[in-house]
């Protein structure tokens, strides 16, 4: 598959080559949906909670007489129907992590980089060096790549100027390519990445993986 390199100026260099294997999959949309609420619910801290009438402070005492009162028993002002008495049934501190084989994971990124690239929102640079860590710098490179809402920005290796350049620019978000994921790939309409980038794209997701042992797997 080829794509246009173009440099920050938007100039058009060369037509370069990416692997068929990651940009030019076949959609599958249910798989991506697994993906995104796999990412999300990982995501998730799952800290809220509620306290019990056991938890709540206060109630020690009975409140009033058992009988001739006229009025319904109770043990303590804790209880659920009083004012400032425990939940009821309330949520309390649980994981929501989901799992995603590994196959699966790959598959749905190279599905989610190659709607990009169908799309025509895959915008491949040479590299991307600017003069100064300056809003206004990535503010006119974004205008010349012709890229009007939401961009992720993605880097061989994190650049701490780039990073600083888009910090204060809404919708606008840069990446190392190792953490790229499909989250992301759906949330920004552009996909802006360096050649690098996609070199180490085609090295992690083109259908081959290197275990821990070093050994390369199908």
């Amino acid at each position: 598959m080829k794509v246009p390199l173009k440099d920050i100026a938007g100039k058009v260099l060369k037509q370069a080559t990416i692997s068929d294997d990651v940009y030019a999959v076949g959609p599958n949309p249910d798989l991506l949906h697994q993906a995104v609420v796999y990412y999300q619910a990982n995501q998730r801290l799952g800290s809220h909670n509620t306290l019990t009438r056991g938890q709540v402070s206060g109630g020690g005492k009975k409140p009033f007489a058992q009988k001739h009162t006229g009025r319904a028993r109770a043990g303590t002002i804790r209880a659920a129907q009083w004012r400032g008495g425990g939940a009821v049934f309330g949520p309390h501190p649980r994981s929501y992590r989901k799992r995603l084989p590994i196959k699966m994971r790959r598959q749905a990124i190279r599905c989610a980089l190659s709607s990009k690239a169908k799309q025509e929102r895959l915008v491949l640079l040479d590299s991307i060096n600017l003069e100064n860590a300056k809003t206004r710098t990535m503010s006119q490179v974004l205008n010349s790549l012709d890229v009007k809402t939401s961009a992720l920005i993605v880097l061989r290796q994190a650049d701490p100027q780039v990073v600083d350049a888009v910090r204060n620019i809404p919708k606008i978000k840069t990446l190392a390519v190792d953490l790229l994921n499909v989250l992301d790939l759906a949330r920004y309409d552009h996909l802006i990445m360096t050649e690098d980038a996609a070199r180490r794209t085609e090295e992690l997701w083109a259908g081959r993986s290197i275990n821990r042992r070093g050994v390369i797997k199908q």
